[in-house]
């Protein structure tokens, strides 16, 4: 059983607010340390699907509060050892009356703050991320030159793509405009960076179209769209149980960096009808990537804590997944008539 600690720094007068909530029975075992000077230190050790539960009550006992810090960490280990009990929590009775959409997968998933602060601090762009596009879209094109698809397979790993393309469909589904914003540009710039890349390395290596690993992507199938879709789908659902974003790194540029690159190395070397198809597969997956992480964030249950901010959030995700939908049906048509 996934477990949390939860440590959180009180000042004097606040302590009884957290009383209740240490009580719940999503909290396994809690102490107190205290200090005249600072206050109280509260820990407590939560299963890890309720996290959301006791962080969201806890938010809203020191929401516009001064003297508060809360602090969230895996527990490797505890002895003795806390066996699953399968309590009836608040947080199961929370999404009893949900409607079946609405309701989360079975299973273990890590909290929205957790999953919040994972992939906001991989959005971003710097020197680190720029440098990471650029060597994996020279060792992508080398791979692909010389039809290795081992080569384009370690590409796929050092690839800082899951980052912006998960913050995308996560600002998405909380109505986050901010981490939206910041994940459009790093998308934009780390797809520019290697299209540009693997464009000037057309122009200097010859491109011999006909190898498999450039054949293969610029022939667009319908399979393609499942593909993407199920990439999508799982690296978010995959990030949601607290996965290694490098495995789940994959996922998402096995969809991306090979063709991307195709595209580039075929405009390098003036042969823009077969980089036209492997365009077409870039935009394919990444309309189906995102429209498939939308569709998995919601299908897990996460959404922004207050009501009014889930009010905005399913305005914006409505609008959202029509867009994508539209794009995907557009991508579609294209494909089959190509």
């Amino acid at each position: 059983m996934p477990l949390r600690q939860i440590e959180v720094v009180v000042p004097q007068e606040g302590k009884k607010n957290f009383d209740k909530l240490l009580n719940e029975k999503s909290v396994k075992h809690y102490w107190i340390n205290s200090s005249e000077d600072s206050g109280y230190i509260l820990k407590a050790i939560v299963d890890a699907n309720n996290t959301e539960f006791f962080l969201d009550a806890a938010e809203e006992i020191i929401e516009g509060k001064e003297g508060f810090r809360l602090v969230i960490t895996a527990v490797e280990a505890t002895l003795p050892r806390i066996e699953d009990e399968h309590d009836e929590t608040d947080y199961k009775d929370e999404i009893q009356d949900a409607e079946p959409w609405e309701k989360p997968l079975q299973g273990v998933r890590v909290s929205r703050e957790e999953l919040y602060n994972d992939i906001s601090d991989n959005v971003g762009i710097n020197s680190v991320y720029i440098a990471l596009v650029s060597f994996s879209t020279i060792v992508a094109a080398l791979g692909i030159l010389r039809d290795n698809t081992a080569v384009v397979i370690g590409a796929m790993v050092i690839a800082p793509l899951l980052g912006p393309n998960v913050g995308l469909a996560l600002s998405t589904t909380l109505g986050d405009f901010k981490l939206f914003k910041k994940s459009i540009n790093t998308n934009a710039v780390g797809l520019t960076i290697g299209f540009l890349l693997a464009v000037l390395l057309g122009l200097l290596l010859p491109v011999d179209e006909t190898i498999n690993e450039i054949a293969s992507r610029t022939e667009v199938h319908l399979s393609d769209i499942a593909l993407a879709l199920a990439s999508g789908a799982a690296g978010v659902l995959a990030y949601t149980i607290g996965m290694s974003a490098a495995v789940i790194g994959v996922m998402v540029a096995v969809a991306l960096l090979p063709p991307l690159v195709t595209t580039g190395l075929l405009v390098g070397d003036m042969q823009f009808e077969l980089a036209f198809y492997s365009f077409v597969l870039v935009l394919t997956n990444v309309i189906c990537l995102n429209l498939a992480a939308v569709a998995t964030f919601k299908l897990q249950g996460i959404s922004p804590r207050t009501w009014y901010k889930a009010e905005k959030a399913k305005k914006i995700n409505r609008i959202a997944f029509s867009i994508w939908i539209v794009l995907a049906l557009l991508v579609t048509v294209i494909i089959w008539f190509v």
